[in-house]
């Protein structure tokens, strides 16, 4: 295969995993979002006292829950959130070592490439 052919394939997936990457940093920022909202949530619940409503939103209608499941439900949600960031996280560092692995490849490429064309053609 020759050395362009290579560095331009090279180069293709470099960018599908950079691509991959800004989605993932996309998503971790996202559930950052949530966590922090989901964490108010929990801090507004700690101020109830138990003769205080909790309603929950289902569709255009304002239902009445118990407040112990609705802290149970927030409670789920961050562990759930948190397990997700945790996943993220380990996806982004492997995509992270991959690139670095893709872009040390295409300088090891271009250096070749480079080497070749300066070099006296015989």
């Amino acid at each position: 295969m020759s050395l362009e052919f290579r560095f331009q394939s090279a180069s293709t997936e470099y960018q599908k995993i950079q691509t991959e990457l800004a989605s993932l940093v996309e998503n971790r920022t996202r559930l950052d979002a949530q966590l922090s909202e989901n964490e108010m949530v929990k801090k507004e619940f700690a101020q109830l006292t138990p003769s205080n409503a909790v309603y929950k939103l289902v569709g255009p209608v304002l239902v009445p829950q118990d407040q112990n499941e609705a802290k149970t439900n927030v409670e789920t949600r961050l562990e759930f959130i948190r397990s997700e960031i945790k996943r993220v996280d380990a996806q982004i560092n492997e995509g992270e070592d991959r690139s670095e692995k893709k872009k040390n490849e295409l300088v090891e490429i271009q250096t070749k490439l480079q080497q070749a064309q300066s070099a006296p053609n015989s």
